[in-house]
Formats: structure tokens, sequence, C-alpha cells
């Protein structure tokens, strides 16, 4: 595991080297805010991260429920007990397994590793503009007909989730990288990942942490060319 940090954010990537898949610790004053929980091995470098910084970890949000980024979760449950576990109400679907499409949604089959067997249930759902922490919930369908992103209001930091990767190059969910093709294989819908990248890249961010890849600071322009590629290959 590799840890980086920027400002609040704490990067934590596993086979950084190989098939990067990022978590990341959010610190608050007093306490820290997961997000995600990568693979099921992921557990123990989770905890001794957290250690290393000095903080409890109170608040665990999953951008979407992949099976890379729900992994650890019932491991981490099971550790930490008290913690509160957060995810978009569209998404919960998925956590529990179930791939039915709602009405009005596009047909695209959902793609990706929906987890199976998940214990744990989440307590809170979460809705666009809902907070926890410093944390603002940004909904971003597209990669999942419920990911999130969340952006940090002191310090413009996004974490996106899958919405763009950064491995490779900087790509909007849905477009294949040959270097790193399993985001954009494991992309619901191409039309709204687009308009979702469109959405967070006019927030303007300070820092893109996505779940795979480095962490980019001053990403908008780098954004902006992943969109207009993605619109150009979709047309």
């Amino acid at each position: 595991m590799k840890i980086t940090k920027s400002n609040t954010l704490f990067q934590l990537s596993f086979m950084p080297r190989l098939f990067p898949v990022n978590c990341y610790l959010v610190e608050e004053e007093q306490e820290l805010t997961l997000i995600d929980a990568a693979m099921p091995y992921s557990v123990k470098g989770i905890i001794r991260a957290s250690q290393k910084i000095g903080k409890p970890i109170t608040n665990l949000i999953l951008t979407h429920a992949h099976s890379d980024h729900v992994g650890a979760l019932d491991a981490i449950k099971k550790l930490l007990p008290d913690i509160e576990v957060s995810i978009s109400t569209r998404d919960a679907m998925l956590l529990a397994g179930d791939t039915t499409l709602l009405e009005g949604e596009p047909a695209s089959p959902i793609r990706g590793g929906v987890p199976k067997n998940i214990l744990t249930k989440p307590d809170r759902l979460l809705m666009e503009g809902d907070c926890i922490g410093s944390l603002e919930v940004i909904a971003s369908p597209g990669h999942t007909p419920g990911s999130i992103a969340l952006l940090d209001k002191r310090n413009a930091g996004l974490i996106v989730g899958d919405a763009f990767q950064t491995r490779g190059k900087v790509a909007v969910s849905g477009l294949v990288v040959p270097s790193f093709p399993f985001p954009a294989l494991a992309t619901w819908n191409k039309e709204k990942a687009i308009n979702s990248a469109k959405k967070l890249a006019a927030l303007q961010p300070a820092l893109l942490a996505a779940g795979h890849g480095k962490m980019i600071v001053e990403p908008t322009q780098a954004m902006m060319q992943a969109i207009n590629e993605a619109e150009k290959l979709l047309k």
C-alpha cells in the first residue's frame, strides 16, 4: 500500500503499479472519514493508516457499489462497529446485489463487479447536497446509476470514485484507456457519465482524486480534455 497526502486528504493506493485501487481518508478536526473500502485484503492497511494519522475513522462513505470499492466493508464494520456507513439511495440497491433498473432509467445493463453477500447495511442513504463533515455529496450517475462524488468544502478537493480515472491518462468513465480499460468496461451508461463529468468539471476543483490512478492538482483543463474526447467517441 502506498499513502499519498494532499492537504486534508490521504490516498491509500493498493497495488499501485499493477492494478491501482484507491480509497481515501479525509481528515477532520477530531476524526477521519473513509471514502470507499477498496478490496477485501485492504482492511489492515486502512486501519494502519488511520492509526498512523492518529484519529479514529467514524464515517465510511461509498461512492458506488462495485466490488473494488466495497471489498473491505464487512471487515471494517466488524472491527469498527460504531462506524456510520453511507451510500447513495440508488446504489444501496446494488450494495444489496439488486441490479434492477428503475423506471425512467436508460436500459443499459448495469456492469462491473456488483457485490454479492455483503452483510453490512448502510446507516445513511445519501442524496445530492447532503453533507458529512466537510464533504458535500454530488450526484454523478453514469458509472453506476447511483454514483456520487464528494467535494471538500474547505479546499475544493474532489473525490470522484470512478466518474474519472487517472490511471494511464485522465479519462471519463466509459472511455477505454488501453493500458487500464477496466473502469470503462464496468460503466453503466456513457451518456450519463459524460453529463456527470461536465457537472464535476464545472466545480473547478483544486484536486481530482479518483478510484484508479494518481491525484491530479488543478485538474479542470485535463477534465475538460477528457470530456471532449469522450463526446467525440460517443458520436
